[in-house]
């Protein structure tokens, strides 16, 4: 393939729709993905926030970080309420207007997990977004089913870390046979601008999922400024791949090939796997790379069902 076909640039556009002097950490990979998402979403739209950071971060009454209208709601009920809003947006005839559900793994992987399913199955009009940052952090660290194998929480501390591999959510998406799923990070802004205008012109199709890998700094354990490196190493690692699902699930596309960084790489600039470079730690280091493997062997073999063969594909393709 040449490079004029294999290689597509999308821009950051200038437009902010956050403000700046919002409440949210240093180096919090969710506030960045925020900023990114309504870049590509613009100002006709309405956010709809559960219980979660993002809570915090958007303000307290009567103002918000947001150049957009936020809704609060309560933490299991992002979808249905996004859902809801929705409906009365079309009901008023503001049937172009978006209808954003932005909740944290806690408040979509564990206890948002009902009423993201109804709204998927129901094919809500919405866009569904979870900024993954791997943990419970605004209440303190507590381990979710998004928290990977081996790492510490203040639940899974590290002489008893996290024994079961991270729930597999856009699995479950594509079970649902929703329109599109992608994953996405602030460390690859283009990809992550291009996935929400994606979903943003499917608007009637039915429910649209991103899964945001979001880094925390505090929650693991390493220094603010590490945000993007941390969630670029992420990519190149396989530990989290950039792809789309498509066509009811039907259709696989990885969407940046990594150039196979090593996994320790990823796992020595956060606290919270300093554990298992430890004696004793042998075991849950080879259990994280075994997870990070069979989940990228599995998404290959998806991907070559939908395209062919993956041979000479560049590291660092887009498709």
């Amino acid at each position: 393939m040449s490079e004029k076909k294999t290689r597509r640039i999308w821009d950051v556009p200038d437009d902010e729709n956050f403000y700046h002097g919002h409440t949210a950490c240093q180096g919090c990979g969710g506030a960045l993905a925020m900023r990114l998402a309504l870049k590509a979403l613009g100002t006709d739209v309405v956010v709809t926030i559960p219980a979660c950071c993002w809570t915090i971060i958007a303000g307290g009454f009567p103002g918000h970080a947001l150049k957009v209208p936020v809704f609060h709601t309560a933490f299991e009920t992002a979808a249905i309420v996004a859902a809801g809003i929705k409906g009365g947006l079309e009901m008023t005839g503001r049937k172009q207007t978006i209808s954003l559900a932005w909740a944290g793994d806690g408040g979509t992987f564990d206890i948002g997990l009902q009423a993201l399913s109804g709204a998927a199955e129901r094919g809500e009009d919405i866009i569904y977004a979870v900024y993954d940052n791997e943990a419970y952090m605004n209440t303190g660290i507590q381990r979710s089913s998004a928290t990977p194998p081996g790492a510490w929480t203040t639940t899974t501390p590290a002489k008893r870390p996290n024994p079961r591999p991270k729930k597999n959510l856009m699995e479950i998406m594509a079970a649902h046979r929703v329109p599109y799923a992608a994953t996405a990070t602030p460390a690859f802004p283009e990809d992550l601008i291009r996935k929400f205008r994606k979903a943003k012109e499917m608007a009637g199709q039915g429910l649209r999922f991103i899964h945001i890998l979001a880094p925390c700094p505090p929650g693991w354990k390493m220094a603010s400024d590490y945000s993007v490196h941390a969630a670029r190493l992420a990519v190149e690692s396989r530990v989290f791949p950039l792809y789309e699902i498509e066509d009811g699930g039907r259709k696989y596309t990885i969407n940046y090939w990594p150039k196979g960084v090593p996994i320790e790489d990823y796992l020595k600039i956060q606290g919270r796997f300093r554990h298992l470079f430890k004696p004793g730690g042998e075991k849950w280091l080879e259990a994280f790379k075994e997870f990070v493997e069979e989940n990228w062997n599995q998404l290959v073999e998806k991907h070559k069902l939908t395209h062919g063969t993956t041979d000479n594909i560049p590291r660092g393709y887009y498709k």
